[in-house]
């Protein structure tokens, strides 16, 4: 065989001062280049409608924006005003109280749920399909099924209430009964999307562990609390931070518990951060202090995405 015939492989082509050939470039650049351009679409598209949405929106709450007349730059004025605004307090503290109240028992009925679907039941696929049926139910049906059951005269809730010999509740007219009413409806839709994230995770353990601590001994709540929920840790910490994240941006329930309304009660009872941020810049048209409402929000869920993120690590080690 002659030196002519031996097949050069590209680099030792390169290596030797050949020309590589365009098909060998091509299929270089392909394998090099191939994952940006399938990914791309996703950032193109985040750069589009988040990114820059959120940059132009804190650049909004630097000036005295209104929907006619000029723009004035007042720099952190805004954020001035709002740390000394009474109603962006108020907004807060109803945002973080229904929070807690909704959140937590939220993930802990989830917890469970998902523990009793993952065992051997009759009817497991009908119950695990059942529990998503809150979450694709239309808001406007379930804005209309809880304003019937929360109601202070014809309501159900109010109903059952009275049988005990206690007196007939106005959910919306304090703030407790508020919280609890509001919480009740979130926790509804969102408790069976949490209890399959959480169920899914749960079949991915390895039966082979919970046999070997049957085998040692172990009862079903010693295998769950030292073997299931250990494992289930990243799931935990993704669904606690996105319920922090829903939670934080409570909109769409105390709207519809409030009719419709932006002023969450007549005292502002049960109005959240995210309705003051819609009231103040699409009702007062005071764009840039509105603005600097929804980067305080944003900055909330950070901290609050952070300390959960913390707090579960910590329980869960």
């Amino acid at each position: 065989m002659t030196s002519s015939s031996v097949v050069r492989s590209p680099a030792a082509a390169h290596a030797a001062g050949d020309r590589v050939p365009w098909r060998s470039r091509l299929a270089r650049a392909d394998v090099k280049f191939a994952p940006y351009f399938f990914i791309a679409p996703f950032f193109v598209l985040f750069a589009i409608f988040g990114a820059f949405p959120l940059i132009y929106t804190g650049w909004v709450s630097l000036h005295d924006w209104h929907l006619i007349g000029e723009h004035t730059f007042v720099g952190l004025g805004n954020y001035t005003a709002l740390f000394s605004d009474p109603d962006f307090w108020n907004a807060l503290r109803n945002t973080v109280g229904i929070f807690v109240i909704a959140t937590v028992p939220q993930l802990l009925l989830a917890l469970t749920m998902a523990n009793l679907l993952n065992r051997k039941i009759r009817g497991r696929t009908f119950f695990r399909m059942g529990v998503l049926i809150p979450n694709v139910t239309s808001v406007a049906a379930v804005g209309i099924v809880f304003g019937q059951l929360f109601a202070r005269d014809v309501g159900l809730v109010n109903y059952v209430v009275t049988t005990f010999g206690l007196d007939a509740i106005d959910w919306q007219a304090n703030t407790w009964s508020s919280w609890v009413a509001i919480a009740v409806m979130v926790d509804w839709r969102w408790t069976g999307y949490n209890t399959l994230i959480l169920l899914g995770a749960m079949q991915a353990i390895s039966k082979d562990l919970f046999e070997a601590a049957a085998l040692d001994g172990a009862t079903p709540r010693q295998q769950f609390w030292r073997i299931t929920v250990p494992m289930l840790r990243p799931t935990l910490v993704f669904t606690v931070i996105i319920s922090t994240i829903g939670g934080l941006q409570l909109f769409t329930e105390p709207v519809i518990f409030g009719n419709g309304r932006m002023l969450g009660g007549t005292m502002g009872q049960f109005q959240t951060v995210a309705m003051y941020m819609y009231e103040t810049a699409f009702q007062r048209f005071q764009y840039g202090y509105g603005a600097a409402i929804a980067w305080s929000l944003f900055g909330l869920i950070v901290v609050f995405s952070l300390i959960n993120l913390l707090l579960v690590r910590r329980a869960a080690r």
